[in-house]
C-alpha cells in the first residue's frame, strides 16, 4: 500500500518565479527516486502557498529522500524560497 504525503508551504513575496525554475530543474530527481511513485506541485497565487502532493511506496522511501535532500544541501535550497518549514502530513490510501 502507498502513502501520500502533503507538503504545505508559503512563498516568499515575488519568489515563485525563480521557485519555479529551481522546481523544474529538480523535480525529475525526486520522480527518479526510488519509492517515488507520484508528484505534484499547486500554487495558489492569491495566498502565495504551494502544496506539494506525493505517492510515495512507504514513508520510509520518503524519509530516505528527505534525508538524502537535507544532505545534499536541496532542502536548504528549496527552503529559501518559503517564509519557514514546510508542514508535512502523511496520509494512507484508503479503499472505501
Amino acid at each position: 500500500m502507498s502513502i501520500w504525503v502533503t507538503l504545505e508551504l508559503v512563498v516568499q513575496e515575488n519568489a515563485y518565479a525563480d521557485l519555479q525554475l529551481f522546481l523544474e530543474a529538480k523535480l525529475p530527481a525526486v520522480r527518479g527516486f526510488e519509492g517515488a511513485l507520484s508528484v505534484s506541485i499547486l500554487f495558489d497565487e492569491e495566498t502565495n502557498k504551494l502544496l506539494i502532493l506525493e505517492e510515495w511506496k512507504s514513508r520510509a522511501h520518503h524519509q530516505a529522500y528527505i534525508a538524502s535532500i537535507t544532505e545534499n544541501g536541496v532542502m536548504e535550497q528549496l527552503l529559501s524560497f518559503m517564509n519557514g518549514p514546510p508542514d508535512v502530513q502523511y496520509y494512507e490510501r484508503v479503499a472505501i
